[in-house]
């Protein structure tokens, strides 16, 4: 099932193959994609669908060296030659809007302004990536920081932000993406209002589970009338405790999540079980819930094989499967995997920043042993 076509909506995928977003810190200054970003999604557009590294929505929303941003006219354009790259090599991107909130750093922000959170709490040990150097990506000179004390969010600035997300949206499919995921997952905004231990507010926004996901219906609605819901996904992760998020109901919390977002009738939910070595991995009866809860297109992601996604996929509690790591080091995925072929190993040290090496120089399996 995992190298079938699949009908996401008004989407047909090749195969049932996700590649997750994930981080690399490759943009240039002002916080612009650029053509190598474009050759490294380009050269892995085999997936069924790619879903961009975490883009933020705004300035405020940064939380960390040289991401990219989707907030300006010259960030649409560094944009456009990803999603063209990828379109010409036959292959469908959504952009992964982001807003960190409290998991952000005063150098940068705007005018060295406190990160904005739903609640005045540190994330202790929570650690930011900044450019030690000032001189971008390929200097090499990223150095890991503990994240800056937040401010609380006023209602006004939280209406504010719902409109960055439904505007960035638009930037999105402007800039050729054929749609969008919200990143609710990881411990970053959305996350921070709807998890209890990072939710202390005594408003309309915190308290009951329906006021702590108010701040996630709300921003989807605006993004789903803005671009269309068919075009909407939203992460979660319902039981991992990244950048110090946590739920004290996660079960209950994110099946309510669930069922406000099949009523708006997004495209997907795409589901992060597990991102780290021994994160705990959610029951089969969760899964199963959320199917129940869902009625469009779930994708899980978390240290999959081959054999455990088409488990996964004949179970019927998931519909696609991502593949996060795998994808750094192998362009050619859903070939090496169909065809049982060894896997490059990444190199970690450039995980994060740098230029071409570690990024777009892997080999794919044909290039590598052309009478294969």
């Amino acid at each position: 099932m995992l190298f079938s076509k699949y009908q996401m909506g008004q989407y047909d995928l090749k195969n049932r193959i996700v590649m997750p977003p994930m981080t690399r810190s490759r943009a240039a200054k002002g916080e612009i994609a650029t053509p190598l970003m474009a050759k490294y999604y380009s050269q892995r557009a085999s997936a069924g669908l790619i879903i961009s590294e975490g883009t933020q929505i705004s300035k405020q929303g940064q939380g960390y060296a040289w991401t990219p941003g989707i907030f300006n006219t010259e960030q649409i354009a560094g944009w456009k030659l990803v999603t063209e790259s990828v379109h010409q090599n036959g292959g469908l991107i959504f952009a992964q809007l982001w807003h960190v909130g409290r998991i952000s750093h005063v150098t940068l922000q705007e005018n060295g302004a406190q990160p904005v959170a739903p609640s005045a709490i540190l994330a202790d040990g929570v650690k930011v990536f900044l450019d030690g150097s000032g001189n971008g990506p390929g200097a090499g000179a990223g150095e890991m920081v503990q994240h800056s004390m937040p401010r609380e969010l006023t209602v006004s600035e939280i209406k504010k932000i719902i409109q960055e997300y439904a505007q960035a949206a638009k930037n999105a499919i402007a800039a050729g993406f054929d749609g969008i995921e919200l990143h609710g997952a990881n411990g970053y905004l959305i996350e921070q209002f709807i998890d209890s231990e990072t939710n202390l507010r005594t408003d309309e926004y915190g308290g009951s589970i329906a006021n702590r996901l108010r701040f996630l219906e709300e921003v989807v609605t605006a993004v789903a009338n803005a671009i269309g819901p068919e075009k909407v996904g939203v992460r979660q992760a319902p039981l991992t405790t990244l950048m110090g998020a946590r739920d004290a109901t996660p079960e209950i919390t994110y099946i309510e999540a669930a069922k406000i977002l099949n009523k708006i009738g997004i495209a997907y939910i795409h589901i992060a079980e597990a991102d780290w070595d021994n994160a705990p991995m959610m029951p089969i009866a969760f899964k199963q819930a959320y199917r129940d809860a869902f009625n469009h297109t779930l994708i899980y992601t978390g240290k999959y094989t081959v054999e455990r996604a088409e488990a996964a996929l004949s179970a019927g509690w998931a519909d696609l499967i991502s593949f996060g790591r795998p994808f750094i080091a192998n362009p050619d995925l859903p070939y090496r995997l169909k065809n049982g072929l060894p896997l490059n190993e990444p190199y970690r040290k450039f995980f994060f920043g740098g230029g071409a090496k570690g990024y777009t120089d892997y080999p794919t399996w044909i290039a590598d042993n052309p009478k294969s």
